[in-house]
């Protein structure tokens, strides 16, 4: 059977970047405190009227295009990650389309949170595998910013803007997404969520007046569950295809705070040296923070490398994929 195989990435991040020092001038925080305990100390903002997730996703996919040259018309299916949709309907996925001239196929989105990539990609192989398609794009792209409160020192510092593409197309050397694994428990739904905007309490004055329509986070939650989970997870997925962390040419690990990535790690026997980190430039750009990493180290990635991708969000949602890399970068 065919692998759904990863043979283009390509990442976007907006021009604006808040750093560490303008949060300073913002909210009781500083530098060091941001540094220590997460890892940040910077992040790009999506600026300008009117703008949202789908455009960033735009313009990762146009570069994956123009990247791999592949034509529009010969994508047979798009997938979109994102926490931050543009509207509540249509899906970001079909705005993606209309601007980069995708037409009549099929497009849609994936709401998981910070493990939307994941899980986006865990579907869309299977198109792939079974014959339904030979070419589908995966997007992760958030625009976090839009539901941060920047009054919340405890928030403000962590999240970031940024998208990111990947050409998913049929292998048949064994390379590819050869596993993957996606959890979820509703547990968490109350420690990282965004009260207000869905049916259960639409936009009104007090909601608006209350906060309602940022981010929540309980850290000290979140935190036990994520190291947990993220670490279990990428076990689990190195057990069942018998790796052991030698075997792992890289550990391409959400980016939501570095004690969490440094935890998964250890319990995964890999060296820092080989896990991917971007969260000092990028920040938690959620669904868009896995794509980013493939991005940033595309230039080296070896065919036949062993990836373990890992993913923890809000809900809460994990899950880890296994992928043997497909291509060597010609960068």
């Amino acid at each position: 059977m065919s692998k759904a195989a990863i043979t283009g990435i390509h990442g976007y991040v907006p021009d604006y970047v808040l750093t560490n020092t303008e949060l300073e001038r913002m909210v009781d925080t500083n530098d060091e405190w941001i540094t220590s305990r997460t890892g940040i100390r910077e992040r790009h903002i999506l600026k300008g009227e009117g703008m949202g997730s789908s455009h960033m996703g735009a313009k990762a996919v146009q570069g994956l295009l123009e990247k791999t040259n592949t034509a529009p018309e010969d994508i047979d299916l798009l997938i979109c990650a994102t926490t931050t949709p543009d509207y509540v309907f249509p899906c970001t996925a079909n705005l993606i389309c209309d601007m980069v001239g995708i037409r009549n196929i099929g497009s849609f989105d994936i709401q998981a949170a910070c493990s939307g990539f994941v899980y986006a990609l865990t579907i869309g192989s299977q198109f792939i595998e079974t014959g339904k398609y030979k070419k589908i794009v995966v997007v992760g792209a958030d625009k976090m910013s839009a539901i941060v409160d920047y009054t919340d020192r405890a928030t403000c510092v962590l999240f970031g803007d940024g998208a990111g593409a990947v050409l998913l197309e049929p292998n048949e050397e064994g390379l590819g997404i050869i596993d993957s694994i996606i959890r979820s428990d509703g547990v968490g739904q109350n420690h990282l969520f965004q009260k207000a905007g869905g049916s259960r309490y639409p936009p009104t004055h007090e909601t608006v007046e209350k906060r309602w329509h940022y981010v929540y986070q309980d850290g000290p939650s979140v935190f036990k569950f994520a190291v947990k989970n993220m670490a279990d997870v990428s076990a689990e997925i190195m057990e069942r295809n018998n790796l052991t962390g030698s075997d792992v040419a890289w550990l391409v690990p959400h980016q939501a705070n570095k004690r969490i990535i440094d935890a998964t790690a250890q319990r995964m026997g890999i060296e820092p040296e080989r896990v991917m980190m971007t969260i000092h430039k990028y920040g938690n750009t959620t669904a868009a923070t896995i794509p980013l990493c493939l991005a940033e180290y595309e230039s080296q990635l070896k065919k036949g490398d062993n990836l373990v991708l890992a993913a923890f969000g809000g809900g809460f949602t994990w899950g880890a994929a296994y992928v043997k890399w497909a291509y060597s970068s010609e960068l």
